[in-house]
């Protein structure tokens, strides 16, 4: 107790207790600001494959609404083992929009008379095509119901999965002697229409 009543024991004590309560009351450096995340890309309703399907699948071909006219596929014997002897056309008029372009094919492909595939086509710029396969990959994704997509399979060139009864396969083919990078999505009943 006499020790405590020592002026310079309590001067000492005083210095002690301002030096701690300085260390718990120092304003803390706020941490350094975060880059803001990524903002997803804005994209049009035309990124969106359901926007190609003009008729449910199962529709019969004598009852489309509009003209069509038969397209000749040359198949290789991988698609004949497959059993694929589905019928295509083309449409007389203008095609949906898809990836904002007119695709340069559009088809329509009936098996026994009723619509089981879609596929369209579209040319996108080389330097672009890579991004923008990238951002339609991720919309088609995120809107699918099921079956993820393996990672990283949108910078293989080929995106596929499900939504509901429909098998969507998207593709990106670059080649060196052009300027343009073609893209195609298949889309397939995946019930017997």
């Amino acid at each position: 107790m006499s020790a405590l009543r020592n002026p310079r024991n309590g001067a000492l004590l005083t210095v002690m207790l301002l030096a701690l309560s300085a260390c718990v009351s120092a304003p803390k450096s706020p941490p350094p600001p975060q880059a803001p995340p990524a903002a997803a890309p804005v994209l049009d309703a035309s990124y969106d494959w359901h926007g190609l399907l003009l008729l449910p699948f199962g529709t019969v071909l004598k009852e489309v609404p509009f003209t069509l006219h038969e397209v000749l596929l040359f198949r290789d014997a991988s698609h004949a083992a497959q059993g694929d002897d589905a019928e295509c056309y083309a449409m007389d008029g203008v095609a949906p929009r898809f990836l904002a372009r007119t695709p340069n094919e559009y088809l329509l492909c009936f098996s026994h008379d009723r619509l089981a595939r879609v596929e369209a086509t579209v040319n996108l710029p080389q330097d672009q095509a890579a991004q923008i396969f990238s951002d339609a990959c991720g919309l088609w994704q995120r809107n699918a119901a099921a079956a993820p997509m393996v990672a990283g399979a949108a910078a293989s060139g080929a995106c596929e999965g499900r939504d509901g009864a429909v098998g969507y396969g998207g593709r990106l083919e670059e080649t060196a002697d052009r300027t343009d990078s073609p893209l195609t999505i298949r889309l397939d009943a995946l019930v017997e229409p």
